[in-house]
């Protein structure tokens, strides 16, 4: 069956009303939603640009990644708080806003275009997973170069000297095959699978390097932990800021997914009743234990690939770029734990990226699909039909991937591209969840105080590094034309 054509995860039917867990033992059995945002999470930004800029800066920017996972949770909660009261995922939302529209509401377009760029980011996972099996199994280009070379002579020569190309095909033609039959189900054993794999493996070769010749500067750690930017480090700290940790396409991403785990099917329409109040509640309690168990997962993973990158890395000057960028990568283990190592962490990284990449295509297709209808260019009579554009969408996402790679062929710079789009919408999300919780959240569920404080800060340090990113942009752009004049 093509995603969920069995019920409307978007509706509310009484029927489908559930107390909330009592326990956390039962409340842990149901989360869900933060698992599939810490598996789109853990990949292109940590393994590609969290261990590269520790590669080039070493423990400098700690603090950055340390604060970027924790501080855009607090919008991510209230985004999720609002989703599950109301029963209306993030674009829906946002299309109810007052200001400017075409069709959809201006910020739902704002999405658009960064999804589009960060389709980028989809793209340098799609060639960076083939890098990753190309050097796990080296023989099978060379062998499909060899059997093409009579025959086609151009594409032997391509694949001879890109051979990640036939790699990067199979990648995209899996995902495909994954997204096929890909409901929500699927998406959260799958994902919950690799996500406690990988981390594991990552976490592990982070605490074995002392036993290594690679020891860890614990001076420099302590002063990683001190605020400070470099000046030839802002484009990447701002990318890196945009991407680790919740980013703002999570931050889009996560009340759907809230949704079609159930928990506004579980508290129903809003009503008069205390029962209603009750629900509401106990199920946004198991979505805060959802986004903070998540928000453990993806610190550890994170903070693990950065310090790979910073202690090995770093103290050989290796920079991963370009077509070596993935066997750069393979150094931070090979060097520490020997050349055994490399397959292992060749086929972890292909599927630490890989997934991504699969979560990255279900999620946007939800959104796309949102906005077809929002804009009038779409209608949906049943959710059937909606979930037939989703499915749709979903397959074509990872085939625009690899024709982005195949045309820029660099996953560094499309990753940074992607990372830039994010950090610039931030505040914009972040915004329109202050919004949600002063003047849509019912009064009856509103947060706490504390909660409210950590939202405005989340929302002000956002807001700050976006402008920060803006202008150091602005003036790279000003002193390039000087140049040219």
């Amino acid at each position: 069956m093509n995603e969920t054509t069995d019920y409307d995860p978007y509706a509310l039917p009484p029927e489908a009303v559930q107390e909330p867990p009592l326990s956390l033992a039962t409340a842990l059995r149901k989360i869900g939603p933060g698992i599939i945002l810490a598996g789109t999470i853990v990949g292109s930004g940590e393994l590609l640009l969290t261990t590269r800029l520790g590669a080039i800066h070493g423990f400098v920017f700690l603090w950055l990644i340390l604060f970027s996972c924790v501080i855009k949770v607090f919008v991510q909660t209230e985004l999720g708080r609002y989703a599950i009261s109301s029963g209306k995922p993030t674009l829906g939302a946002l299309n109810e806003l007052g200001g400017p529209r075409l069709g959809a509401h201006w910020i739902c377009w704002c999405w658009f275009v960064m999804m589009c760029a960060t389709i980028s980011q989809l793209g340098a996972m799609t060639g960076a997973v083939g890098q990753s099996l190309n050097l796990a199994f080296p023989g099978v280009s060379k062998l499909l170069t060899q059997t093409l070379e009579p025959v086609f002579p151009i594409l032997a020569d391509t694949i001879h000297s890109r051979p990640e190309y036939p790699w990067a095909v199979v990648t995209c033609l899996t995902a495909i095959g994954l997204l096929w039959s890909g409901s929500y189900q699927r998406i959260e054993i799958i994902t919950t699978f690799l996500v406690v794999g990988l981390t594991l493996v990552t976490v592990v070769a982070a605490v074995a390097l002392p036993t290594t010749s690679f020891k860890i500067p614990w001076n420099d750690v302590v002063a990683g932990l001190r605020l400070g930017i470099p000046n030839d480090g802002i484009a990447a700290a701002v990318a890196v800021f945009g991407i680790t940790g919740v980013g703002a396409s999570e931050l889009f991403y996560y009340p759907y997914w809230c949704l079609e785990k159930g928990y506004a099917r579980y508290v129903g329409k809003c009503d008069d009743s205390p029962e209603w109040v009750h629900r509401a509640r106990g199920w946004i309690r198991v979505m805060y234990l959802d986004a903070w168990v998540s928000m453990v997962v993806f610190t550890v993973s994170t903070v693990a690939f950065y310090f790979m990158g910073a202690v090995v890395l770093h103290s050989q000057n290796l920079i991963p770029e370009k077509s070596d960028m993935i066997e750069t990568l393979s150094r931070m283990y090979v060097d520490s734990f020997g050349v055994w190592t490399q397959n292992v962490f060749l086929i972890c990284a292909g599927a630490v990226l890989f997934k991504t990449l699969y979560l990255s295509s279900a999620g946007n297709a939800r959104l796309v699909a949102d906005l077809l209808s929002l804009s009038g260019l779409c209608r949906y009579q049943k959710s059937s039909e909606r979930s037939v554009v989703i499915h749709r969408i979903s397959l074509l996402i990872p085939v625009i991937a690899l024709c982005l790679f195949f045309g820029f062929g660099e996953p560094a710079v499309m990753v940074v591209v992607g990372g830039f789009a994010q950090a610039l919408m931030l505040p914009i999300i972040s915004a329109a969840s202050i919004f949600f919780r002063y003047r849509k959240l019912n009064r009856r569920i509103t947060p706490s105080i504390l909660l409210d404080i950590t939202l405005w800060i989340a929302f002000v340090l956002i807001t700050l590094v976006a402008v920060y990113a803006l202008r150091d942009q602005i003036m790279k752009l000003i002193e390039s034309f000087s140049v040219k004049k």
